[in-house]
Formats: C-alpha cells, structure tokens, sequence
C-alpha cells in the first residue's frame, strides 16, 4: 500500500514534470508553422502515449504528456471546472472521434506523402486544431474535458486502463468527497467504495486524491508502485 507521504512525493515529482514538458505545446504550436520539423513532436508524444499505455494506463496522459501539462497547470486557473459530462466517456463516441481524427491525418499526409516537411505540418495542425478544441472546452466547461474522449487517451484506457487500479477501503472512506474534488479528470471515486477497487479505466494514475484523503482510505492496487 502507498502511503500518503510517498504519494505526495509522486504528485510533485508529477507537477514539476508537468511544467518542465509544457513548454514544447507553446514551441510547437507557436513555430511549427514556421518550422514543419517541430510538429513531429506530436507523434513522438503520441507514441510515447501508446507504449505507456500498454504498461499503465493513461499515466502518461496524466504525467507525461506536455498538452496534459498545459491544461492542468495553466488553463485550470481560467477554467470553471464543471463535470464533464457522461456521454463523451462512452466508447463508440470516442471511437468515431478516433476514426475521424485519425482519417483526416492520413487523408492531409497521402497528398505529400514524400514530403517530410508536408507531414510535419499536418502534424502541427492536428496540434492546432485539438488544442484549440481543449482550450475552448477548458474555458466552458472542464480544463481535461478534451481529454475524456481524446483519440490517444482512448487507447490508453483500452490498452492498460485496468492495471494498477485505485483501492479504497470502505471502512475508512467517509464519502466526504475531497478525492473527486481533487481529481483533475472529475472521476467518480466514492462510488465504488464497497467493491474495494475504482474500476475506472480512464484513471489518470495522478495520486492526487491519495494526498487529499483525509483518512487514508486509498492506495494503488500495485504496492510497488514509485
């Protein structure tokens, strides 16, 4: 089981690459125009994504990924944190969401696709497009509202989202709610105190909620877990 102390540790070792990686959404989005090259920033992160997925869920998403980063340390200050709303969780939205994003990508590619500089920029704008997306909905809505049906996020709850899950011990939790509060992906926790596990696969494996709970009612399934 981790302790809140270790996991404190975890949260701002979290944050503190949150802002390190940040910067590349700014580099990239504001040079990539003008530079094509910066744009293969976006597919190395997707990648990245990918594999971490595979190992633990949507960790990168909530540690490693710089647009990630970007919504939660910076637009959480403009944003109203509303819930994000139930049905762009559900699967066949996101998958539709996956196709289209997906479809477009290499529909732009296939017209140069001997050009490196033209995949480049279609890269860049894909960035563009998704991030411009996220900020609007971070302003309306929620700062991680893109991320509840982003196209990599997707896969990364398919491919890993039921690893290293989040206990709860229900004869410590008192349903004050201060994890759901804290979470930055608005994430039911409470509810499955009786089960003794947080079945929820879109998990961003953050541990905020771990620091906040003011009994020590979670941990990590994984007891290894650094």
């Amino acid at each position: 089981m981790v302790d809140a102390g270790r996991s404190l540790a975890i949260t701002n070792r979290r944050r503190i690459v949150q802002w390190i990686l940040l910067p590349i959404v700014f580099i990239t989005i504001g040079l990539g125009w003008r530079y094509p090259l910066l744009g293969f920033s976006v597919p190395i992160v997707m990648l990245t994504a990918i594999i971490g997925g595979i190992i633990d869920g949507r960790y990168v998403c909530g540690a490693l990924c710089p647009r990630g980063g970007f919504f939660d340390r910076i637009l959480i200050v403009a944003s109203p944190r509303k819930g994000i709303p139930e049905f762009l969780r559900m699967m066949p939205l996101r998958w539709v969401v996956f196709v289209l994003l997906f479809a477009f990508m290499v529909y732009r590619i296939l017209q140069k696709p001997g050009d490196i500089y033209h995949w480049g920029h279609v890269f860049w704008l894909m960035c563009v497009i998704t991030t411009g997306l996220g900020v609007i909905l971070g302003l309306f809505v929620h700062q991680r509202m893109w991320c509840s049906f982003c196209p990599i996020g997707t896969l990364q709850s398919v491919l890993g989202g039921r690893r290293n899950q989040l206990r709860i011990d229900p004869a410590r939790c008192i349903e004050c709610g201060l994890c759901e509060k804290e979470c930055p992906f608005d994430i039911s926790i409470v509810k499955h105190k009786e089960e003794g596990i947080v079945e929820e696969p879109d998990c961003l494996r953050c541990s905020e909620c771990i620091v906040v709970c003011p009994k020590d009612a979670l941990s990590w399934r994984d007891s290894g877990r650094e």
